[in-house]
């Protein structure tokens, strides 16, 4: 099924999706790589606010190639490998009610989980189309942390519109697309006789 989806999600419209469905994405990406998801967890831990409501964007890992000095233009918005969130994205959805994040490649089982508790979806952007990524911005509407984490770890918040395709790999409702297929995979070689 194909979808367009608005920022801020739902849980609603959130768990209606399904692992499989094809998204669109307008309204606001906030980019969160590895520093980015230790400092924003570091600050609500601390009690602290963070600089925006994680729960009215879509989370994307990402570090995007940025053009200008405040005037800015994105030149390429291509994912970055979500596994390398996987150990802090669970307390990020349940802390801070996240309700999407767009990456790339699988996440792991706690993800899963929290996604189906809390009213979450993990969805992938096919990686290297970054350029495709970037024409759907519309523009970056601010910047946090780029002094102190540099460019690629800081949280960029962007303007999209028609952001996607977008594959849904984790739903709010415990399926996961990826680990459907590597069972599939599993089950096909095991019945596999090259005689």
């Amino acid at each position: 099924m194909e979808r367009m989806i608005t920022t801020p999600l739902s849980e609603e419209a959130v768990r209606s999706l399904r692992a499989g469905d094809r998204v669109y994405l307008t309204g606001t990406l906030a980019t969160l790589r590895d520093a980015a998801h230790r400092k924003a967890l570091a600050l609500h831990r601390a009690g602290q606010p963070l600089p925006l409501d994680l729960s009215r964007v879509a989370v994307y890992h990402c570090g995007p190639l940025v053009r200008g000095d405040g005037e800015w233009r994105v030149v390429a918005a291509g994912p970055t490998t979500s596994s390398r969130m996987e150990d802090a994205t669970p307390e990020l959805i349940s802390a801070l009610g996240v309700r999407m994040i767009v990456g790339k490649g699988g996440m792991g089982a706690a993800t899963a989980a929290a996604c189906q508790r809390h009213g979450c979806l993990y969805a992938v952007y096919t990686g290297g189309a970054a350029v495709l990524a970037a024409r759907a911005v519309r523009r970056v509407a601010h910047v946090y942390w780029r002094e102190e984490l540099g460019e690629p770890e800081a949280l960029w918040v962007l303007e999209v519109e028609r952001f996607g395709p977008l594959t849904v790999d984790i739903d709010a409702v415990g399926g996961t697309l990826t680990a459907d297929v590597q069972r599939a995979a599993v089950d096909r070689a095991a019945g596999w006789n090259p005689e």
